[in-house]
């Protein structure tokens, strides 16, 4: 099963912008929390933006990020501007398919991922 897969990243220069998109397979991974997390080479991977009725973001990208599900498609998009080159990783999409009191922030917390889209900001 790979129930979610992304799409958009690439290179873009410093304070750049990209989109990244996750479609779920169903609406089985869409209906509760969906998230991106990134990985750097040699790093954890680190929680970035969750959305279901609210949206919550790392203050490492707060103001410059922007989290969004479009609930027809069961897609979820990251707007990323004014990127830095420490934000080059792997950015993965999840979902959470079960029903948590509080705003998950933690790979734990998380019970599918997709394959990942590399994003590299150069200069």
């Amino acid at each position: 099963q790979v129930p979610l897969i992304e799409s958009g990243g690439g290179v873009v220069q410093n304070g750049g912008s990209l989109r990244l998109s996750c479609a779920a397979s169903s609406r089985t991974y869409s209906d509760y929390y969906m998230g991106w997390f990134r990985q750097a080479p040699g790093k954890e991977r680190e929680f970035v933006a969750t959305v279901s009725d609210d949206t919550h973001y790392a203050d490492s990208v707060k103001g410059r990020f922007t989290i969004s599900k479009d609930y027809a498609k069961n897609t979820v998009h990251l707007q990323m501007n004014s990127l830095k080159p420490e934000d080059t990783a792997v950015y993965y999409c999840a979902a959470r398919t079960y029903y948590t009191p509080r705003i998950p922030t933690t790979t734990t917390q998380y019970n599918y991922w997709g394959q990942g889209t590399q994003v590299t900001v150069s200069s």
